[in-house]
């Protein structure tokens, strides 16, 4: 990939980093064709995936995430669901946005106490130490501020995908320790729910995992559950390897469902999409929705040069910033309905640094030094240049909302 066709590569999703991994891998996509499969999965139906729970854990850890009813009972149950929510949007290294803004957020000393955490794919890896609150904040600077590529995958070595996530699963084990999962309990019990978003390959279906329900479960079992559920929202389809789930059948027959990354059906996880459509929904339990989207959504002009590669990135970063800005109108169309305050920060034309690389460190801590100076200045949200990034709402598609004559983002 020349310099030209990548210079503005840090405007994407995780998913983008498959238009740059296939350009470095091509010799080991053909060394990884010869290999054959080394495990046969047992097979099972969708009736058995229904009833299904995870090995040695209750069936109630997870719900599927496009289930409506599921989603009500799970918040409405959850005492502090009254408080403010934060959502977190995957953005692979561009992560450090996010990770910047909780710890200049926990700095200005205004930083809510949040009684719902969602995370999908890079966001999935920042919500459980923003969930435990500003004790968390070194772990997620090292985190976005301290790896390079070496340290999240490697090239071949897997018959599913382009790399190998070793170095990721390793580091996450470190991270996602005994100690953390007290932590991510003791929050649990005061009614607070954390919730990663995976995607069921088999099914086509998301699963929103309840993670403060499985670290309350305790054990080695709900350890590397937990673990895995991290990886697995994180596992860019095709790019790296899907993550196996030991799971039981009510009739208790033992196979692996395949996860992988939670943002292949939405950039972030708010709600289920009925909820979001229905024009009669009633509201969520808060008045008020931090949402943090680690990618910018405005069109970048770039000449696409004749190649596959060049192709396929234009044509992947269009496709990602178009499921933004559609999944932003729905929420703001949804929140105008029921008078919900979504507060959305994302990176904007505040943040003017490039990379050629992924996971480039010098990147990465500038953007989380940007947003760590936004989240003191209590900037990031609604600001004038997020708002003209912004979607306008698209009434017609997603049902009437409520002329408010204010912009949400600003009340």
């Amino acid at each position: 990939m020349s310099g030209s066709s990548i210079r503005r590569y840090r405007l994407r999703h995780p998913a983008l980093l498959g238009a740059l991994v296939i350009g470095l891998s091509l010799p080991q996509i053909a060394a990884a064709a010869e290999r054959p499969n080394p495990t046969a999965r047992v097979a099972y139906t969708q009736a058995e995936a229904i009833g299904a729970r995870p090995d040695r854990l209750p069936a109630a850890v997870r719900i599927p995430g496009d289930d409506a009813q599921a989603f009500r009972r799970l918040v409405d149950g959850a005492e502090a669901a009254s408080d403010p929510w934060l959502v977190l949007s995957g953005g692979g290294e561009n992560g450090a946005f996010a990770a910047g803004l909780l710890r200049g957020w926990s700095e200005a000393g205004t930083r809510p106490v949040f009684g719902i955490v969602t995370g999908v794919s890079t966001g999935a890896m920042i919500a459980p130490f923003a969930f435990i609150g500003s004790t968390g904040d070194e772990a997620l600077r090292q985190s976005y501020t301290e790896i390079s590529a070496a340290d999240v995958f490697e090239f071949g070595g897997t018959t599913e995908a382009l790399t190998d996530t070793w170095p990721l699963k390793r580091r996450i084990e470190k991270s996602v320790t005994v100690k953390l999962l007290k932590a991510v309990a003791v929050e649990h019990a005061k009614g607070r729910r954390l919730l990663i978003a995976t995607n069921a390959v088999d099914g086509e279906r998301p699963v929103l995992w309840d993670m403060g329900a499985i670290a309350s479960a305790g054990g080695p079992k709900a350890l590397d559950l937990f673990r895995a559920v991290i990886l697995a929202s994180a596992a860019v389809p095709g790019v790296f390897p899907p993550v196996m789930i030991d799971a039981v059948a009510t009739d208790g027959k033992r196979f692996q469902e395949m996860h992988d990354d939670g943002g292949t059906t939405a950039p972030y996880y708010l709600a289920p999409e009925a909820i979001l459509l229905d024009p009669s929904a009633a509201p969520l339990p808060t008045h008020r929705v931090y949402l943090v989207v680690n990618n910018t959504i405005t069109p970048d002009f770039q000449m696409a040069s004749r190649t596959t590669l060049s192709v396929l990135g234009r044509s992947m970063s269009a496709a990602i910033k178009a499921q933004t800005r559609a999944s932003l109108a729905l929420s703001r169309a949804f929140a105008q309905r029921t008078g919900l305050d979504l507060q959305v920060a994302l990176i904007d034309g505040r943040f003017t640094q490039t990379t050629a690389a992924p996971f480039d460190q010098t990147y990465m801590k500038a953007l989380f030094t940007h947003g760590e100076a936004l989240g003191r200045a209590g900037t990031a949200f609604g600001g004038e240049a997020a708002r003209k990034t912004l979607p306008p709402v698209s009434l017609s598609s997603v049902g009437e909302a409520r002329p408010s004559g204010q912009n949400l983002a600003r009340r």
